[in-house]
């Protein structure tokens, strides 16, 4: 951190001239549970509540805390902020967040869908709107935020209605190393199996599944598009079972809105692999979706790319995300 702001206030090359030309500090916080349903200011309180909550995102919020800790010992005196990467989604409706479990579980221990990536689903969904002309609450968009962590969101009339990624960011389609939707009883075989506990089950599904547990090549997309290329049959089958769950997730959620006005792909794989896109969009014609294959060989430019095929009832656009900057805007309404 010292490093970080000896750099922005330096003479030379430096963004601001002092420390007190910053207002506040927001920091993306990826596990809220019921607790935080909105961006937070931070005090010793919501610390406590935080470190409360990293079990349902052990690889995040306890970073997330150490970050926001470090920043108040370097700028005592500025305001910081949680920003949640579940807020957007809290206006999901009950039968689409609650699981089929025993319904006083629910109420004594808050599991249930929460979603992740919001910030960025709401980013691209908003610009989506603007890109088209039109209101986000005239919209049904489909937003597929695809890297290394994955997750589709349906956006209707401007808010998340549901999202694949569930109590904790295992769940969904298949990621780099995160096994995306299983079933609990085949956790518990192979635990018995392995003699595992279920510590080390989670983070076996955690991080040594997904698209390099299935390719025994790498988690990496690119690695797998090219081991493919050269006959891997494990690569593509990997590349094969993250494309089947994004279609299975687009047409569910189409579905679920009774329609879809525009897709997007947004993250490192969403905005970068053309192979991966031209994939998912594959034989959707019948859906509406088509998508003009030499726009999207394009390489990223950074800006919106609009990749509809002439045929297309259904737009197919690629935004870069920019969560830093929802993050500094939703910071800035807390002050």
């Amino acid at each position: 951190v010292a490093l970080v702001l000896k750099a922005l206030t330096d003479k030379d090359t430096g963004v601001i001239s002092s420390m007190s030309d910053i207002d506040a500090v927001g920091h993306r916080a990826v596990a809220s549970g019921e607790v935080f349903k909105k961006p937070t200011l931070v005090t010793d309180e919501v610390l406590v509540k935080m470190e409360e909550l990293c079990d349902l995102a052990p690889l995040h919020n306890p970073a997330a805390i150490v970050g926001v800790k470090a920043c108040r010992a370097a700028m005592p005196n500025t305001p910081m902020a949680f920003v949640f990467d579940t807020s957007f989604h809290f206006t999901m409706p009950d039968y689409a967040y609650m699981y089929a479990i025993n319904y006083e579980d629910y109420e004594k221990y808050s599991i249930r869908r929460y979603g992740f990536h919001g910030t960025s689903h709401k980013f691209v969904s908003q610009e989506a709107a603007k890109y088209l002309g039109k209101k986000a609450e005239e919209l049904k968009i489909v937003t597929c935020h695809l890297g290394n962590g994955s997750s589709i969101t349906a956006v209707n009339g401007g808010k998340s209605v549901d999202t694949s990624m569930g109590f904790t960011p295992l769940a969904g389609v298949p990621m780099g190393t995160r096994s995306g939707d299983i079933d609990v009883a085949a956790a518990e075989y192979l635990a018995k199996k392995e003699n595992m506990s279920i510590s080390e089950v989670l983070n076996y599904l955690n991080k040594k599944c997904g698209v390099a547990g299935v390719s025994g090549v790498s988690s990496d997309f690119r690695d797998l598009s090219i081991a493919a290329a050269e006959g891997n049959k494990r690569a593509k089958l990997a590349l094969d079972v993250f494309v089947y769950n994004c279609k299975k997730y687009i047409g569910a959620y189409t579905a679920a809105m009774n329609g879809i006005d525009c897709l997007v792909f947004t993250a490192g794989i969403g905005e970068n692999n053309m192979q991966v896109r031209e994939m998912i969009c594959e034989n959707m014609e019948y859906f509406g979706i088509e998508i003009n294959k030499e726009k999207n060989l394009q390489k990223n430019n950074g800006e919106i790319r609009d990749i509809t095929g002439a045929n297309a009832k259904i737009k197919v656009l690629i935004i870069p995300t920019n969560e830093e900057l929802v993050i500094a805007r939703e910071t800035v309404e807390l002050l």
